[in-house]
C-alpha cells in the first residue's frame, strides 16, 4: 500500500512523484467531517512509521494538502481529531476522499520533497506564496571571450556568475548601467557584437570599451571582466581604492585624460555603493526575513545582501496563515521561497522557525554547502533585523489601510447601487478588438482587499463576430456561468460574484442579462457604465434593469473608484487583444499541420524559401524536401489544396 521512495527528492519533479506514489483509494462518501475523518483513519492502519508526505486528494484526485512527517504514523492521525483543529483543516477534511503517502529515508528529504509538492501542486488549504515573480539577477555571462553584463530572470542554465537577487528590475537597471560606467563591458547581444564594424553609442558615451571593433585587447578586457567580478563579490572597497591610485598616478604623471577616466569610473563605482540602504559589515550574503502580525494578517518584509550590499527588499503577504503561530508561517514561508531559489551563506530571521535545524540541513544540501539560519539577539545584525520588522509593520499597517479604505468604497458602491449587502467580489467585463479581427473579451475581480490578478480571465472569441459587440459579450457571459454551473454540479467550490460591471451601455446590459435570464441566475446584479459625451470621464452613464438611466456626481470617491476599475478592465484587454493579434501575425501555416514539427518545418522553409511557396508547391516537389515521407507529403498537399 505504500511506496517507498530511495531517491533524492532534490532532483524528483511532482509528476514523477506521483507516477511513482501508491494512491489509497477508499468510498466516496458524501463530503461531511466524519466521512473524511474515516477515510483517513482507513488509511492510517496501513501506514509505516518511516518519514514520508502524505497529500490529501478530492474526489477528482487533485490535492487539498500536502503535509511531511518524522512519522507517518504519529503525525496523520492528528487530523481525524476533529476538535482539536482550526477551522481551514476542518474543511480540508471535509473533502478529503483519498490520500497519497510517500516515504522517505529522512526527515530532510521528506521536507524537501513537501516544498516541491506545494509548489508545483498549489494545494487549497497550504501555505501560499502568492507573489512568487522570478527575482532579477545581474549575469557576468561567460559563454563568449568578450564576457556580456546583462539583466537575467528565470532558470540559470547559462554559464557565468549570477548575483543578487535584486528587489526589482529598476534596482538591476540603475546598477547595471553604473556598472557600465564604471568597468565599460558590454552589454548587447553576441549577434550584435559579431556585426559591428565601428563602436555603437554606448562607447560615445563611456558605457562600453568596444571589444567588438577592437578597441580594448582581450588581456585588457578580461582585466576589467575581473575588477567587476572582484567588485560585486565584495571588494568593493578595494577596487575603489586601486583606481583611486592609479587616477592620481595618471594625473602626477600629467596623463589628465586617464586621470579624467578614472575619475568617472569611480563617481560610477560610488554610486552603486551610495545607493545602498543598509551596509553592515560582515554581513556578506545574506537574505534577512522579518515576520509581523496584525489583525489577522502576516507580512513578511526580505532584504537581499550580495557582497555586504543591500540589493534591495520585498514584502510578502503569504496566504492562509491565519491560524498558524509565527514560526510555522515562517518555515512555510522559507519552504516555498527557496524552492527554486539558491539560499546564500547566511538566513537572518526575526524569530528562529520550527524545526530550524531541519530547515537548515534542507537548504545545505540543496545548496551543495553549509547555510546557517539565524535569529541574532544582538549586534549589528540585530540592527538588521530590527529594521526589517519595522519595514514589514510599516507595509502591514499600508495594507490593512488600503484595505480599509477599500471596504469603505465597497459600501459607498452598494449604496449607489442600492445593494441588499456589501458586495465581496465584483467582476468588471469588457471587450476589445481591431477592425473586428482577434477579438477578445476580459474579466477583471476586485475583492475586499483590492485586485485579485490570479483571478483574471481572458476569453478569446471563437464565435461571435468582433463586430458586434452585443453578440461578444453574451459569448463571454455565456461561457463565464456555464463554466461556474458545470464546476458547482461536479461538486466543486464556486465562488460566485456579487455584482458584475459592465463596459457598455444598456445594449451590453441587455445582453449580460438576457444570459443570466437563460442560465437561471437571479443572485447577481448587473450594471452598465457608458461612458459619457465626447468620452468625458466624470460624465459616465449608469444602467441597471428596473431604474432609469442615472449619473454620479462627478467628484464622488465612488465615481472615481468605478472609473479606476473600468479602466483596469481595458487595460487587461487590449493587453491580451495585442497578444492574439501578435500570436496571429507570428503564426505560420504549416504550424497547423499535423506531423509537421520544428526540423521539418525548417526543412520546408530552406527548401521552397517561404510557407507561400509550399502552399503552391506540388506533391512531386514536397515528396523531394529531406525528413518528408510520401504520407506526409499527400496531407501538406491536401491541406492546402482542400476543396
Amino acid at each position: 500500500m505504500v511506496k517507498s521512495d530511495s531517491t533524492d527528492p532534490l532532483g524528483k519533479t511532482p509528476a514523477q512523484v506521483r507516477a511513482g506514489a501508491n494512491p489509497i483509494p477508499v468510498p466516496n462518501p458524501i463530503g461531511v467531517l466524519d466521512s473524511g475523518a474515516a477515510v483517513i483513519q482507513d488509511v492510517v492502519k496501513t501506514l509505516p512509521s518511516s518519514p514520508g508526505v502524505y497529500q490529501m486528494l478530492n474526489e477528482r484526485g487533485e490535492a487539498l494538502y500536502v503535509g511531511k512527517a518524522r512519522s507517518l504514523k504519529n503525525r496523520v492521525p492528528a487530523y481525524t481529531r476533529l476538535a482539536q483543529l482550526p477551522n481551514r483543516l476542518r474543511r480540508m477534511v471535509a473533502e478529503t476522499r483519498s490520500m497519497e503517502i510517500v516515504t522517505t529515508h529522512t526527515e530532510v528529504e521528506a521536507l524537501l520533497l513537501e516544498i516541491n509538492l506545494i509548489k508545483q501542486l498549489k494545494p487549497r488549504y497550504n501555505v501560499l506564496l502568492r507573489d512568487d515573480k522570478s527575482f532579477p539577477h545581474i549575469l557576468l555571462a561567460r559563454d563568449h571571450e568578450f564576457p556580456q553584463i546583462i539583466k537575467h530572470r528565470g532558470s540559470q542554465k547559462r554559464p557565468g556568475n549570477y548575483f543578487g537577487p535584486f528587489a526589482s528590475a529598476g534596482a538591476v537597471n540603475r546598477t547595471l548601467t553604473a556598472l557600465e560606467k564604471a568597468f565599460l563591458l558590454r552589454s548587447c547581444s553576441d549577434s550584435i557584437f559579431r556585426s559591428r564594424s565601428r563602436p555603437c553609442l554606448l562607447h560615445q558615451i563611456k558605457r562600453c570599451s568596444a571589444p567588438c571593433t577592437g578597441l580594448i585587447s582581450k588581456n585588457d578586457y578580461a582585466k576589467l571582466v575581473d575588477e567587476a567580478y572582484r567588485f560585486l563579490t565584495g571588494e568593493s572597497k578595494l577596487i575603489q581604492d586601486t583606481m583611486v591610485k592609479r587616477m592620481n598616478e595618471a594625473a602626477t604623471g600629467l596623463d589628465f585624460e586617464t586621470a579624467a577616466a578614472y575619475r568617472d569610473r569611480i563617481r560610477a563605482l560610488a554610486h552603486v555603493t551610495s545607493h545602498q540602504d543598509i551596509n553592515v559589515p560582515g554581513v556578506g550574503d545574506a537574505d534577512v526575513f522579518a515576520l509581523a502580525e496584525k489583525e489577522g494578517q502576516t507580512c513578511i518584509q526580505a532584504f537581499f545582501f550580495r557582497g555586504g550590499q543591500n540589493f534591495g527588499g520585498r514584502a510578502f503577504f503569504p496566504s492562509q496563515v491565519r491560524d498558524l503561530a509565527p514560526a510555522e508561517a515562517m518555515l512555510a514561508f522559507l519552504g516555498q521561497f527557496y524552492s527554486d531559489r539558491p539560499p546564500p551563506a547566511q538566513v537572518l530571521l526575526s524569530l528562529k522557525p520550527t524545526d530550524v535545524n531541519l530547515l537548515e540541513e534542507a537548504l545545505s544540501l540543496k545548496a551543495e554547502r553549509r547555510v546557517y539560519i539565524r535569529a541574532p539577539s544582538r549586534g549589528a545584525k540585530r540592527r538588521l533585523i530590527d529594521h526589517a520588522h519595522s519595514n514589514a509593520q510599516d507595509a502591514l499597517g499600508r495594507r490593512l489601510s488600503e484595505s480599509a479604505t477599500h471596504r469603505r468604497l465597497l459600501q459607498n458602491v452598494a449604496e449607489a447601487f442600492q445593494l441588499d449587502s456589501t458586495p465581496e467580489r465584483i467582476e468588471i467585463f469588457d471587450n476589445s478588438h481591431l477592425s473586428g479581427s482577434n477579438p477578445v473579451g476580459a474579466m477583471v475581480v476586485v475583492g475586499p482587499l483590492g485586485f485579485e490578478k490570479n483571478q483574471y480571465r481572458k476569453f478569446n472569441i471563437r464565435n461571435a463576430s468582433g463586430n458586434d459587440d452585443f453578440d461578444m459579450m453574451r459569448e463571454v457571459m455565456s461561457r463565464r456561468f456555464k463554466r461556474a454551473q458545470q464546476a458547482e454540479e461536479a461538486g466543486e467550490e464556486v465562488v460566485w460574484p456579487d455584482l458584475l460591471l459592465i463596459d457598455g451601455g444598456k445594449g451590453q446590459l441587455s445582453a449580460v442579462t438576457d444570459i443570466l435570464d437563460e442560465l437561471g441566475i437571479n443572485s447577481v446584479t448587473a450594471v452598465g457604465i457608458a461612458k459619457g459625451p465626447e468620452r468625458d470621464a466624470g460624465r459616465e452613464r449608469f444602467f441597471m434593469v428596473g431604474r432609469d438611466p442615472f449619473m454620479l456626481p462627478p467628484n464622488s470617491p465612488v465615481l472615481h473608484y468605478l472609473q479606476r476599475l473600468r479602466d483596469e478592465a481595458h487595460r487587461y484587454v487590449i493587453g491580451a487583444q495585442r497578444q492574439r493579434r501578435a500570436k496571429a501575425i507570428s503564426e505560420n501555416p504549416l504550424d497547423q499541420i499535423s506531423g509537421v514539427g520544428a526540423s521539418r518545418k525548417r526543412a520546408l522553409l530552406q527548401h521552397f524559401g517561404s510557407a507561400k511557396a509550399v502552399a503552391r508547391a506540388g506533391l512531386e516537389d514536397l515528396q523531394s524536401t529531406a525528413g518528408v515521407s510520401k504520407a506526409l507529403a499527400q496531407r501538406i498537399y491536401d491541406h492546402f489544396n482542400a476543396g
